[in-house]
Formats: structure tokens, sequence, C-alpha cells
């Protein structure tokens, strides 16, 4: 029978106790004793309820089935790789014991496990494709994807790790912008309200060079936003935007729409969070006045002018300008 392969993350609240005393563990401390609930991801999460009524309804399943799993699903024998931010060093080890409950643990974390640690690798010697796939945001994981590279370093063997980055240093990239996109479409859709969603967009254009107003929530008559170069709004280009503060696919009738209310020597822009239909793309490329934001490209937008924002808005998109690995640049001989 094979052992499974865990990846945990502990605080660095703890240093190097739990390499140096030989165990990991997780907090969770109101959740008392897991040993004594019934062995179902049911009641975990109905304790998990029970205890923190301000948890999320969608990240109860998550944070009661990583208790679950540290108590009832890892079994002794199984193996353990723990990426340690102290040290930057990756501990692997073998679970040695059965799960225990100290409440009197340092750190608020009285869910404990025995390791036997067999050997500590520096980060450099796995494959970026590794160290995203153990960077995981969940504190305990099944290692799946790359697991041969752990297991070769536990077996003091080449991890293959620089042919496997040639071939995945992109796929790494990709993920990293494709998990950023994501969160900031997220949030623009689940912090804000219609109304404050169409005032972001107008100070996203404020921050591109336009005066721009957001209309009367009542009487818009489908235009959210009016925006131009000058002061008054008297010289032309006269911007009418539409936002769709929506996840959907937008149609053709809707694009048609806004182009309507559109008079000779002005312009429509149409910003939503999801994607256009094929059709409504062919309307737009027709009109040689009419522009669609889609929600990746709303995110490039954001990219672009994201360090002028007001703090407000840094605030509900907390970004952090960092390099990422991406493909080699070819160059001219």
């Amino acid at each position: 029978m094979s052992h499974a392969l865990w990846g945990i993350h502990m605080s660095t609240e703890h240093g190097t106790a739990p390499v140096d005393q030989g165990y990991i563990t997780i907090g969770w401390h109101n959740m008392g004793d897991l040993s004594k609930l019934e062995r179902t991801r049911e009641a975990f999460k109905d304790k998990f309820r029970q205890e923190d009524k301000t948890a999320k309804i969608g990240a109860i399943p998550v944070q009661a089935g990583v208790l679950f799993r540290f108590a009832n699903d890892m079994q002794i024998g199984d193996l353990v790789a723990y990426p340690s931010k102290t040290d930057r060093m990756i501990h692997i080890g073998k679970v040695t014991s059965d799960y225990q409950y100290l409440p009197d643990a340092p750190c608020k974390c009285p869910h404990r496990r025995e390791v036997q640690w067999l050997i500590h690798v520096s980060r450099s010697e796995f494959s970026q494709s590794a160290l995203h796939e153990i960077g995981s945001a969940i504190t305990l994981f099944s290692i799946t994807n790359n697991a041969d590279e752990f297991l070769a370093a536990l077996a003091g063997e080449a991890t293959g790790a620089n042919d496997v980055d040639d071939e995945s240093v992109e796929e790494v990239s990709i993920q990293v912008e494709e998990s950023t996109e994501d969160f900031i479409i997220k949030r623009l859709k689940s912090k804000l309200t219609p109304y404050e969603f169409e005032k972001f967009i107008a100070h996203l254009l404020t921050r591109m060079g336009f005066f721009a107003r957001v209309t009367q929530q009542s009487a818009d008559g489908g235009i959210d936003i009016i925006a131009h170069k000058d002061e008054l709004g008297f010289e032309p280009p006269i911007i009418k935007v539409q936002c769709k503060q929506t996840l959907e696919t937008v149609g053709r009738p809707k694009v048609q729409e806004l182009h309507g209310a559109i008079e000779n020597g002005e312009h429509g822009l149409f910003v939503t969070l999801g994607v256009y239909s094929t059709e409504a793309r062919t309307f737009e490329r027709a009109k040689p006045n009419l522009r669609l934001i889609d929600g990746p490209a709303l995110v490039d937008m954001i990219y672009n002018h994201y360090e002028h924002f007001e703090p407000r808005y840094q605030m509900l998109l907390p970004l952090k300008h960092t390099y990422i690995p991406g493909p080699a640049i070819s160059t001219a001989d």
C-alpha cells in the first residue's frame, strides 16, 4: 500500500520548533479535541459553524475539510512536505503518530502529529511548478502533480527540476496571472454595488486622463457615465459609457442599445466583468465609434493605472508589484 504525500503550511510564529522537535501542527483551537467528533465531514462542518459564527459560508467546507483530513485522513507512514518560510527549506518527513490534542500548545495550535523528518532540501532544488503547487493557499493539501520531484528528493536522486522548469515556466506564469485576474474580478463583483462599480469605472477613466461623471441612478437612460477630455464637457470626443457588473455573457442586443443612444460625433464604451458574445463582437467591429471592454481587458487597464488610484480603491484591490517567471525573449542575431 502506497502512502499519501501531504503538503502543510505552519505559521512563522513556530520558528524552527516543528523541525527541531519533530511535529506538525495546525490551529483552530476553538474546535477542541477533534477525536471527540463523529468521523464525518458533516460533523466537522457543523462544529465549525457552531464555533465560528463569522465564518463565510464558502470557507466552512474548506477549513473544516482541513481539520477532518488532519485528524482522520492522514495516516501513520504518510509523507509530509513542509515549506518553511523561516529557513526557506522544504522539510520532508514521515508521520509517526496518530492525531494528538494538546490544548496548551503554543501559538494556539493544539492539533498535532509527530513527524520523523528525513531530509531538508533547499527550495532551489525544485521546479517552479513544484514550488507553485506546494505554495497552496490551503493549510493542508495533497501533493499530486509534482509528487515525483519530492519523492526523488527523498530518495537522494535528481529531481529533474531544471528540465521541468524549461517546460513549465510559462505555465506557472499563466497560472499566477489568471489567479490575480480572478481575484480582481471577484472583488469588483462582490465588494461593490452596481452604482459603486460605475463610480469605480469613472475613477479609472479619470486616471486615464478623462473627466468623467456618473449619471443619476434613477434616470440614466442606459448611460451610466459620460466622459470627455475637457473640464466642461463641450469638446469632442464625448464618450457615453454603460457598465454591467455581471459575469455573464453580454449579447448583441445590449450592445446595440448603447450604440442607439450615441449621437453623431460621440463614442460608446461598454464595460463588463464578463465576456461578449460572438455576435456582439461582430457588431463592434462594424462600428468604429464603439468599444467593448470585457473582464480581462478591464484588468489590464487596472494594471496600467493602479499606482495612481485613490487609496480607497487600492484598499479594495490590494495588489503588489512583483516579478514572476515568464517565457524567454528571443533576440535577433
